[in-house]
């Protein structure tokens, strides 16, 4: 199992995930928004795309990603733990979560998006600690200390207009660690993720689609004013 106390290739020094101390925090340059090559699987088990009376129907998701070292280091941690989505979801915080809408509303939902990001700032994401949704949801996740009011203000704009939207639960910003196993494996989850420690800029968000082929891929990208 991957701990979240090391990353290869770094030793304690200088490692993002070394345990709390007092010594400055690295800080990493988020990496532009790649290309639509970044692939995931979906939770859902709902189809991608689908045919409704007057179109087409897709999938999308909107989010805020966790660069590197930061987002493979989480991932090797959900692997570790036997996660089976851990290497088909980039590591990300939602703003939207997966979110079917006929195709045909897709540019003026790029519109809206657009319009959601020339009105916010780039922002300081620290990512600290460890929390958890249970017994609601087996979820184990690490929790944004800071960043937590920007991406609560993004998300309720996000999820307006063309993408207004109830959601199951309250949103809370967080980052997934372990999610659907068994509760002695999301005990070490969240014992290991106490120690998580991440510090990045967040320049925009991205619109990723789920396409017919059960995999994720970044559609656009928005960056901040």
């Amino acid at each position: 199992m991957t701990p979240l106390t090391s990353l290869p290739g770094g030793g304690d020094g200088d490692s993002p995930l070394a345990s709390e101390r007092s010594d400055p925090v690295p800080t990493v340059v988020a990496p532009a928004f790649p290309p639509a090559s970044v692939a995931g699987r979906s939770s859902l088990s709902a189809p991608a795309c689908s045919s409704a009376r007057g179109g087409e129907v897709v999938t999308i998701g909107v989010s805020v990603s966790v660069p590197e070292p930061y987002g493979s280091a989480i991932q090797d941690a959900r692997a570790g733990h036997g996660d089976p989505l851990a290497r088909s979801i980039p590591t990300h915080v939602t703003l939207l979560p997966p979110t079917e809408v006929p195709a045909e509303a897709l540019p003026k939902i790029e519109e809206h998006l657009a319009a959601v990001a020339a009105g916010h700032r780039p922002f300081r994401m620290v990512l600290r600690g460890s929390g958890s949704f249970r017994p609601v949801s087996p979820v184990v996740f690490v929790r944004v200390e800071e960043g937590e009011r920007e991406c609560r203000l993004l998300e309720a704009d996000v999820r307006s207009g063309p993408l207004a939207r109830e959601l199951a639960f309250p949103y809370h910003p967080h980052v997934t660690v372990a999610h659907g196993l068994g509760d002695d494996v999301l005990d070490q989850a969240h014992e290991q993720a106490r120690s998580f420690h991440a510090v990045f800029p967040v320049p925009g968000f991205s619109l990723s689609r789920f396409d017919r082929d059960e995999v994720w891929r970044p559609w656009r990208a928005y960056t901040f004013s």
